[in-house]
């Protein structure tokens, strides 16, 4: 896929993303466009993989220009940055009672902040948020 085409599948993923729930996830976007499996973001997110980056099947330089373009079509779109703290899933209260630890996942190796952040960032559309809200049913409470 040439860097023309590959800006189509990110901006699309972040267009239909924002229409279907008001908001676009950067990981989201790497599942989606094709370089991040399903089953391999799970189990990051279960903890049994060290960073995402190393299960993605795109190269670091192929990643920085996909999150460059998420960050490109938000900002002529006006979507607001939001950051997302990612946690580990399935991590059990100690003895049952007390609260969750909570581990948080590195997205690279080298968890440099700036990087860190940009994949932890998801964009906003706070007109398509308020629209969806709109269109809930309301339910009664008596």
């Amino acid at each position: 896929m040439n860097e023309k085409e590959l800006i189509g599948k990110v901006h699309s993923s972040v267009y239909h993303q924002c229409q279907r729930r008001g908001y676009a996830a950067p990981v989201d976007v790497l599942m989606e466009v094709g370089v991040l499996p399903r089953q391999k973001y799970e189990d990051w997110r279960f903890g049994r993989v060290d960073y995402l980056e190393r299960v993605c099947t795109a190269n670091l330089r192929k990643l920085s220009f996909i999150m460059r373009q998420i960050r490109v079509y938000a900002g002529k779109t006006g979507l607001k940055p939001s950051f997302c703290y990612y946690k580990q899933w399935g991590v059990k209260k100690k003895n049952g009672q007390g609260h969750k630890r909570v581990i948080a996942l590195p997205f690279s190796k080298w968890g440099n902040l700036e990087i860190e952040k940009w994949y932890a960032t998801h964009f906003v559309d706070t007109k398509r948020i308020a629209l969806l809200k709109a269109q809930q049913p309301v339910e009664n409470l008596d």
